[in-house]
């Protein structure tokens, strides 16, 4: 078991750099920030193995120093038997765009999981489909309106202490629909030409994360989660002018993020 999680690791790794060896434009250098995430969740057993659930997050960004966005979900999960379940959500996001003020986002989600128990360990592999609509105004040729995204996890957990559960995890999360484009770049003039739009057609991986976590039950009904994360992020970033015509760059981002955060749910 450890062999096939290491080796699927490295695999998804190596698969996540494949994009810069074959789009245009350049990377750029590697930036890192503090980001935070408080939550409070409620769940409420509707009838054996179906759950209905409703929570409220808050994301902070730039080491601290400003809020990232609110966001609050409303979900539908049902355990179909020991080993899968699945669910459905809508969330509601209203994020902070800097200078361009703040603009709600709408996101539906629907995921499958697969877990299997053996003596005190639980593993688990869970896949989770977003569709998200932007409500911004954007340049179409730059960003796509409603992003189609794969996010991919393995899990493991510890059961064998009473009342705390300690865990860790490895995500990978893909981006289906990206804008594309062709142009010509001249080492002369240091821009590009022949610019044209593409489409969104453009698939990769844009987010590796791996987790470590502690879940601890207060009492029957309360329990507090306790994690970290680290994110390396890569993303295209395209900037062309107003008439659709003149690609001005095209550029990767990178960066490396440490997420801290704390999540309370209640269950009825």
């Amino acid at each position: 078991m450890k062999r096939l999680i290491y080796l699927t690791a490295a695999a998804l790794a190596l698969a996540a750099f494949s994009p810069a060896a074959s789009a245009q434009g350049t990377t750029n250098d590697l930036t890192s920030e503090l980001r935070t995430r408080t939550s409070l969740e409620a769940d409420w057993k509707i009838a054996k193995g179906l759950h209905l659930s409703a929570g409220y997050e808050l994301r902070t960004e730039d080491n601290l120093g400003s809020i990232d966005r609110h966001q609050a979900e409303l979900g539908l999960s049902y355990k179909v038997n020991k080993w899968l379940k699945t669910g459905v959500s809508y969330t509601f996001m209203y994020h902070n765009r800097g200078a361009n003020g703040w603009t709600p986002r709408h996101r539906l989600s629907a995921d499958v999981t697969l877990g299997w128990k053996t003596g005190d360990w639980r593993f688990s592999l869970k896949e989770q489909l977003r569709f998200t609509h932007k409500t911004e105004s954007m340049n179409y040729c730059q960003e796509v309106r409603n992003p189609l995204m794969l996010k991919s996890r393995a899990k493991v957990q510890y059961k064998g202490f009473s009342r705390i559960e300690p865990y860790a995890y490895f995500e990978v999360r893909n981006i289906f629909n990206d804008p594309s484009c062709s142009a010509t770049w001249s080492t002369s003039s240091q821009a590009y030409s022949n610019y044209s739009f593409g489409g969104y057609n453009d698939a990769y991986i844009n987010r590796l994360r791996g987790a470590l976590g502690l879940e601890w039950s207060v009492s029957k009904h309360s329990s507090i989660d306790f994690y970290a994360m680290l994110d390396y992020c890569y993303d295209k970033n395209i900037d062309v002018d107003k008439s659709y015509t003149y690609l001005k760059s095209l550029t990767w981002d990178q960066s490396l993020n440490g997420i801290i955060g704390v999540a309370y749910k209640f269950s009825f």
